[in-house]
């Protein structure tokens, strides 16, 4: 049987974007088809502005799972939240048909954050496309397209996928003065094109795990 390679699984709150402030069961799978997550490797990568650790299985739950094994240890964290966001990394490096089935047995309603490089498979409940790369572009439609600026042009992915939702990020930075210095661009980028809302990553302000 198959067996997931997953840095961590955490029950928290979803920190932005269309679901910002929803309980949610977090499954973070390793590995990235735009960087290897080594430091070293940082300058050659597609998106070397990644904020995320995602590259061993030595996260909070992390290891080798079966999709039964998935099921059974989400269980324990929350007998009640049926909302889970597949992310990572890349998920769809890993996600298939069978494991989101496997969701969909057990009544949850399966949420993904991906790269847009990779064709989900069926029956995803949300889709939220955050693109890095328009030469690996491959889903052209979305229910939340989310941009990180002023790294990535919004321009380009907005005639080419169409969304419900479309969301701009102000990227992190660990100066908070260049962090100011983003919102604000985004602020300023939202006012002038109205079809984009700001989505502010709300966990890190509010310091929530």
């Amino acid at each position: 049987m198959r067996k997931y390679a997953i840095k961590e699984i955490f029950y928290s709150i979803q920190g932005e974007g269309y679901h910002v402030g929803k309980p949610a069961i977090f499954i973070r799978f390793t590995g990235c088809n735009f960087w290897n997550g080594k430091e070293k490797d940082r300058s050659k990568a597609i998106c070397n502005f990644c904020d995320t650790d995602f590259l061993k299985t030595d996260g909070q739950n992390g290891g080798r799972y079966t999709s039964c094994d998935l099921i059974d240890k989400i269980k324990t964290l929350s007998k009640t939240c049926k909302y889970v966001v597949l992310t990572g990394g890349e998920p769809l490096l890993q996600v298939n048909h069978d494991l989101v089935e496997k969701f969909k047995e057990n009544e949850y309603y399966v949420a993904i954050e991906t790269n847009g490089s990779k064709i989900p498979p069926k029956n995803i409940d949300w889709i939220c496309c955050s693109p890095k790369s328009l030469n690996k572009l491959n889903i052209m439609e979305t229910h939340e397209l989310k941009v990180v600026y002023p790294a990535i042009d919004p321009l380009p992915y907005s005639k080419l996928i169409k969304a419900q939702h479309y969301y701009i990020q102000p990227l992190d930075h660990i100066d908070p003065i260049k962090r100011k210095e983003n919102v604000k661009k985004c602020i300023e980028y939202c006012k002038e094109n109205t079809k984009w809302k700001l989505s502010i990553q709300a966990h890190k302000y509010l310091e929530v795990d």
